[in-house]
């Protein structure tokens, strides 16, 4: 078998051993001055206010926390909204409009996987993505954004913005980059306007459409072992690439044939990528419950926002 060290860093960071633990602890000393530098930044940064409501929807960690299907669910609830994001995985570069409000203006490759979706789910908002986020906010604004949502956003420090900060359900390791996933010291977290915990404050619920008797898991997401709970029975085999990946029509169909698979079991972000293709699918759409109480929240900064 390949090594693939994505999934061995993954397994240091999210499910470690106790020889991953102790990998762990040797590299402490690094995770320290990263952190320091990390704090250094944040404190000697500027903000810019854009003259709009500017939400953030990110985390402390890398890898996925729901910030896809939680800005979805969010910003559905709001006109006039538009969203930046960087676009990660795309195949282009600078700033790309992706969509304006009815339609669709970019391919999944120029696009990305997670701003294709947004796109497909959003169809009444906008979406840009930009390496340069201040850019993306600036274009949007031009393009009449009253309310702009920012994916990703807690560590662009240069912004002013309403934070939201998604927590995981578990997380075995709270150490920063390279000895654990937090992009910053875990303290950082008070630093958030809305601090929500998967499991208290939201939750995932996920409906498969189109199941067959015989199922290839095809995804590229980020910790493909989350989606462990929700996998209906029939699943014979995995096809797992590094969080956004691309596929390859023919390597899928040579993977279906060897397990005997009658569809490829893929979420909706892994689906955006297989349009084209001939295959059959069975999709995993995921919807993210949010509690009344932190929609109160978001929704008493926007109304603030507005009135100002």
């Amino acid at each position: 078998m390949r090594w693939d060290p994505t999934a061995w860093v993954e397994r240091l960071w999210f499910d470690p051993g106790p020889g991953a633990r102790l990998l762990s602890y040797a590299l402490l000393p690094l995770a320290g001055l990263y952190g320091t530098g990390m704090a250094l930044r944040r404190k000697l940064a500027r903000r810019r206010s854009f003259g709009l409501p500017i939400v953030s929807v990110g985390n402390l960690l890398v890898g996925g926390t729901g910030k896809t299907p939680f800005l979805a669910a969010l910003a559905g609830r709001y006109e006039g909204v538009w969203i930046v994001s960087r676009g990660y995985g795309r195949r282009s570069r600078g700033l790309v409009t992706v969509s304006k409000p009815g339609k669709i203006l970019a391919s999944v490759a120029e696009a990305g996987d997670e701003a294709m979706l947004l796109a497909r789910k959003l169809p009444r908002a906008g979406v840009i993505v930009a390496e340069n986020r201040a850019e993306g906010i600036e274009a949007a604004r031009r393009q009449g954004a009253r309310l702009l949502f920012l994916d990703d956003g807690f560590n662009r420090v240069e912004i002013e913005k309403f934070e939201i900060l998604l927590e995981p359900a578990k997380l075995p390791n709270r150490f920063v980059i390279p000895a654990g996933p937090f992009r910053e010291f875990p303290s950082t977290a008070r630093r958030a306007d809305l601090q929500l915990k998967e499991g208290r404050d939201f939750h995932r619920e996920v409906h498969i459409e189109g199941t067959r008797k015989r199922m290839l898991l095809a995804t590229a997401i980020a910790r493909p072992e989350r989606l462990e709970p929700w996998l209906p029975e029939g699943v014979v085999d995995r096809l797992l690439l590094p969080d956004h990946g691309w596929f390859d029509e023919e390597r899928l169909q040579e993977a279906m044939e060897r397990c005997g698979a009658e569809s490829l079991l893929v979420t909706e972000k892994d689906a955006v990528k297989m349009e084209g293709f001939k295959l059959p699918l069975s999709l995993m759409r995921l919807e993210l419950c949010i509690t009344d109480a932190a929609l109160a929240a978001v929704d008493a900064y926007v109304k603030d926002a507005y009135a100002t």
